[in-house]
Order: C-alpha cells, then sequence, then structure tokens
C-alpha cells in the first residue's frame, strides 16, 4: 500500500505534483494517521513562496492542519490506539498533512471534537493553538482583572476568530476586536467581541470610544504596517504578542519608556526544539475539542474544496494568498 500525496515540485517550484511513496512505519512516538481533510494557512503560502525563491531539490509535502483516523502506533505511544479520531497541526519540521497517510509525534495531537465533521475539525488546530499559546501562556490574560483591555488586530481570520471567544470565555478581560469591513466586523461581533473597530488610524478608532490605551495587544497581521499605532496605544507595563515576522527593525523606544514586553508566538516551537512539554499542545488541543462539544466554540470553517489534488490544493493556496478570508479554508479528501 503506498501514500499519495501533493507536493511543491522541485522542477517548478510554482506549482504542485503528484507523488507516491510506500507507506511509513511509525517511529516511537508517532501515529500514522489516514487523513480525512486539511486546512490550508499562511504559513503553507509563505513557506511555498520561500521555496520558489530558494529551489528545492526533492518534492515538499506542505499543509500543518488535518483531521483523521489513527491506523498504526509507535512502541511507546500512550493514550492513542488504532481506530481513534483525531485532529492536530502538525510540525513544520517533518512532511506535511497534504497526504492520504502521515506520521505525527502523538504528543501534539489531540481527539477531534465529536460534534465536527472531518472538514471543521481539521479548520481548528493551527489557529487554535496559536490563539491559546499568544492568549494564555504568552500574554497570561487570564490572570488580568475585569478593567483590563485586549486588542486583537485582525479579528476575523483564522486566528483572531478563535482568540475572540477563548478570550471571552477564560478571562474577564474587555476584548476589541479590528476589521475594516461590515461583513468582518459582524463576524467578529457574531463571535463575542465587545467592540469593533477599523484598524486605519487605530488610535483614533479607539480615541472615537474612549479608549487611549489598551492593556494587551494581539498582532495577528502586519506587523510592521501597525507598529506605529501599536507603541502609540499599548498601555504602560502593557503587553503585546504577535505572531507575524517583522520585515523592517521594529522601533522599541517608545516600549521602552513604557516598560512594555513584547512577546512572539510561533506554534510550532514545541515540536521544532522538542520542548520537555511538548505534550501540552495536545492537552490544548483536547481543551478546545471540550469547548467545541459544549457549543462554547465554533468552527471557524467557511470554505471548503474536495478532492486531494492538484487542483484544490491550488485554489485553496489562492484563495488564501487573496486575503479576504473570514476564517478558513478546508480540502476534504
Amino acid at each position: 500500500m503506498s501514500v499519495k500525496a501533493i507536493a511543491v515540485n522541485p522542477q517548478e517550484p510554482a506549482s504542485f505534483t503528484t507523488i507516491e511513496f510506500p507507506m511509513p512505519q511509525p517511529g516511537p512516538f508517532d501515529l500514522l494517521v489516514e487523513v480525512k481533510a486539511v486546512s490550508i494557512n499562511p504559513v503553507d503560502t509563505k513557506v511555498h513562496k520561500g521555496l520558489q525563491k530558494n529551489g528545492l531539490t526533492q518534492p515538499r509535502i506542505l499543509g500543518w492542519d488535518a483531521s483523521g483516523v489513527v491506523r498504526a502506533i509507535g512502541a511507546q505511544v500512550n493514550g492513542f490506539q488504532a481506530g481513534d479520531e483525531v485532529y492536530y497541526a502538525g510540525d513544520i519540521t517533518r512532511p506535511g498533512s497534504n497526504a492520504t497517510h502521515q506520521l505525527i509525534d502523538a504528543r501534539i495531537v489531540g481527539r477531534k471534537p465529536a460534534t465536527l465533521d472531518w472538514a471543521a475539525a481539521a479548520a481548528l488546530p493551527l489557529t487554535a493553538l496559536t490563539a491559546w499559546e499568544g492568549l494564555f501562556e504568552r500574554l497570561n490574560i487570564q490572570q488580568a482583572g475585569a478593567d483590563k483591555t485586549l486588542l486583537i488586530i485582525g479579528g476575523a481570520g483564522g486566528v483572531g476568530s478563535l482568540a475572540i471567544p477563548f478570550a471571552k470565555h477564560n478571562s474577564k478581560v474587555k476584548v476589541i476586536a479590528t476589521a475594516s469591513r461590515q461583513d468582518s466586523a459582524q463576524w467578529c461581533r457574531d463571535r463575542g467581541a465587545d467592540l469593533v473597530v477599523n484598524y486605519h488610524s487605530l488610535a483614533e478608532e479607539l480615541a472615537k470610544h474612549g479608549i487611549n490605551t489598551v492593556d494587551y495587544i494581539f498582532i495577528l497581521n502586519d506587523t510592521d504596517g501597525h507598529w506605529p499605532a501599536v507603541c502609540q496605544v499599548i498601555a504602560p507595563q502593557g503587553h503585546i504578542c504577535t505572531i507575524v515576522e517583522n520585515e523592517q527593525p521594529l522601533d522599541q523606544s517608545v516600549l521602552k519608556s513604557k516598560s512594555a514586553a513584547l512577546h512572539w508566538e510561533f506554534m510550532y516551537t514545541r515540536s521544532m526544539y522538542q520542548t520537555p512539554d511538548m505534550a501540552r499542545q495536545g492537552e490544548i488541543l483536547n481543551q478546545v475539542a471540550q469547548l467545541v462539544d459544549k457549543g462554547i466554540v465554533d468552527s471557524t470553517l467557511s470554505a471548503t474544496l474536495q478532492g486531494l489534488s492538484v487542483e484544490s490544493i491550488s485554489a485553496a493556496h489562492q484563495k488564501v494568498l487573496e486575503g479576504h478570508m473570514r476564517g478558513k479554508v478546508v480540502v476534504v479528501f
């Protein structure tokens, strides 16, 4: 039995190609998962862009969000067995999920929410982990009182769509989200945002509501573009977390005078460095599944494509590149 995958074509890195290879065997901590659905994220398009720029000698399988069924387990795996339905965001250092089968470290895998189908479940892992780690492990908003404010820049995107309900359910802070279009603003309100403002002229927009500074800021897009406004509105001794790398040096002189902290959130850190707390990601995904099954959090699925093919993966990438997605695009195999 072989694996079918859609990979970046080394002969033409701008395009994808279909490849097949023998079924892999699980390592000690691995699960062999039959993949049922994948979600495409900005990281897919960024990695693809890098491969187009730098080239590659072998086909590269992208994809870092999946739901599927466990078919085999490694010798040191605990808590999983063949037949279990799972979901996970994966490991950027290993072959991705755009394949019929994938090996994944069991420690970063969660049990699929029972109330979701494959597509809706696949839309969640990467963005859920990013939102959860950013809010509760970098910003620690769960320790804040009701007098504190959280500004989520990019509230209608994949991460923002989960960060809003996570913050509302697991903290007391007032949640402010940014959105530029009316439908995006409503999307944020539907997920629990207390206030939605336009990210253009951010300080002025906040001032219209009597808000001069905010205590926490979660930057989910364009760190460079938002940086001047962020430095202006962050409160003294406030905290900023961003998930987007900067292309230009960030002037932090204002942060220094405000004793404000800057945190980075990179969802792959634990698996990339095999950190001692690597299993925390599996725990987070299980907590998220419970919130979903209780009806507290919804899937952020907004578009579904059918079939594992060059055409479907290419189309999903294009939707992400267009930059107007609310929520997530998923390919169901």
